[in-house]
């Protein structure tokens, strides 16, 4: 069990980051421009966001092993549709049937796991499970890179099939049938509805600058359609005995701080797998393989940043290492602005190297902070909220990143004076985050930090 979920871990988070590197070489395929592609990234991020807080109940309702089998199933035949792709609206759709595989895989994994193993031999099992999820960006970029530049780019998604097909012949044969600890409740499909009219319509407003080209008229009435879904949506909480997310949840001050504090985060950084290859293919002129080696030191840096943001943490608390560190995500933002034509490379190459180091542990601090005092009965759905809003938040912020680049490049006559615009606009996003972080307690925080 444990080795199929680090897989299917892998898989998702490997198809996270192939593609952006890939993006480029699909727009010419598709004879369009690749600034007009980020509707490709959200609508994977977006349906990834939907479906996870359906999850659970799924997961209760029919079993551990069937819905993990159909995850991989569903992935599986999303990504054969990718790369049969026509246009780029049949890719889009199709990157919304792999979004549903993927959102299940990894969170119905991770419940499998949490059910099949005492809590004494957790840490080491988790440990072990996300290994492979980290190796999925380090080498999602060069391999997007290497396949689109040697081969086609129809490839990043044909190699999911091989290991798809595996992946679901040992569920079937190795994976035992884990029954929840009591039976599900009735799903709350009002609540399901409204927040996903939430995630949906704050999406599409932020987009709406871009690639959709919307009038102003309609985006105020998307990002109102959206403030009201949200508003309904935490009256009908109110009322209902078992809401998708309970509104307790934001009664615990860390857990409010952190999640509001990862939305603003990520709007800034939740852009950068999106932006940075866009930067060195159309801005530099890079090919595809130079642009996904160049990117590479910035998961390394997030590797070496996980070996030392306990200490961190723990030297001086959760309150005062976010609000510095997420002042520095966002002055590391800004930095990739100083990039162009005359920057050495390995100029380049140490900005992206502190980046991967900052985000990284941004990424671990504000994620412990956001779960550290949920009780028990809580966590569950705390922790699904929270993966709702990383994804959300991820693709609000890709939304975001394209229409303030399609708008500046325009201004600018210039598309890398856009791109340097852009970079300066998310690092103030992302930074601003500092002032939320700020209000935090570091009361029971550095004992958890692991």
């Amino acid at each position: 069990m444990p080795w199929m979920v680090a897989i299917s871990f892998f898989m998702q988070m490997l198809d996270s980051s192939i593609l952006n590197t890939s993006l480029p070489s699909i727009a010419i395929d598709f004879n369009t421009s690749p600034l007009q592609m980020q509707a490709v990234v959200v609508s994977y991020m977006l349906t990834v966001a939907l479906i996870i807080p359906a999850s659970g109940w799924l997961t209760d309702r029919f079993g551990s092993k069937p819905v993990f089998f159909s995850a991989i199933c569903i992935f599986t035949l999303g990504s054969l549709a990718c790369a049969l792709s026509p246009n780029v609206g049949m890719l889009v759709a199709s990157r919304i049937m792999q979004g549903v595989g993927g959102a299940l895989m990894v969170p119905v994994g991770r419940l499998m796991v949490l059910r099949a193993f005492p809590r004494s031999e957790l840490v080491g099992i988790l440990s072990f499970v996300t290994i492979p999820g980290l190796l999925g960006p380090l080498i999602g970029p060069t391999l997007g890179g290497l396949l689109s530049h040697y081969a086609s780019w129809h490839w990043i998604f044909l190699i999911n099939i091989p290991v798809g097909i595996a992946g679901m012949l040992l569920c079937q044969r190795y994976l035992p049938s884990l029954a929840a600890s009591e039976a599900p409740g009735k799903f709350d499909w009002p609540g399901f509805f409204l927040f996903s009219m939430f995630m949906v319509c704050v999406t599409l407003a932020l987009g709406g600058l871009g690639e959709m080209h919307l009038a102003l008229s309609a985006i105020f009435l998307l990002a109102g359609g959206g403030i009201t879904s949200l508003g309904l949506y935490w009256l009908h909480a109110r009322k209902t005995p078992a809401p998708l997310f309970s509104p307790d949840l934001f009664a615990i001050r860390n857990f409010r701080i952190g999640i509001m504090g990862n939305l603003f985060a990520r709007l800034g950084n939740g852009a950068l797998p999106f932006l940075m290859p866009l930067l060195l293919q159309i801005g530099l002129g890079y090919n595809p393989v130079k642009a996904g080696l160049t990117m590479l030191p910035m998961t390394v840096g997030s590797l070496i940043a996980k070996s030392i943001v306990v200490k961190l943490i723990k030297r001086v608390g959760y309150r005062v290492f976010l609000v510095v560190n997420t002042l520095g995500m966002g002055v590391c933002i800004a930095a990739f602005a100083l990039i162009d034509d005359s920057t050495p490379y390995y100029g380049i190459l140490a900005i992206f190297t502190l980046m991967g180091i900052v985000n990284s542990m941004q990424f671990t601090a504000m994620n412990t902070l956001t779960l550290l005092d949920l009780p028990d009965n809580r966590a569950g759905s705390g922790n699904s909220l929270l993966s709702a809003i990383m994804q959300l938040a991820m693709g609000m912020g890709v939304a975001c990143a394209a229409s303030i680049l399609n708008i500046c490049s325009a201004a600018e006559f210039s598309v890398l004076k856009g791109f340097q615009q852009t970079f300066i606009i998310m690092g103030f996003l992302g930074a601003a985050a500092a002032v939320i972080f700020f209000r935090a307690e570091d009361t029971q925080g550095c004992s958890k930090s692991k």
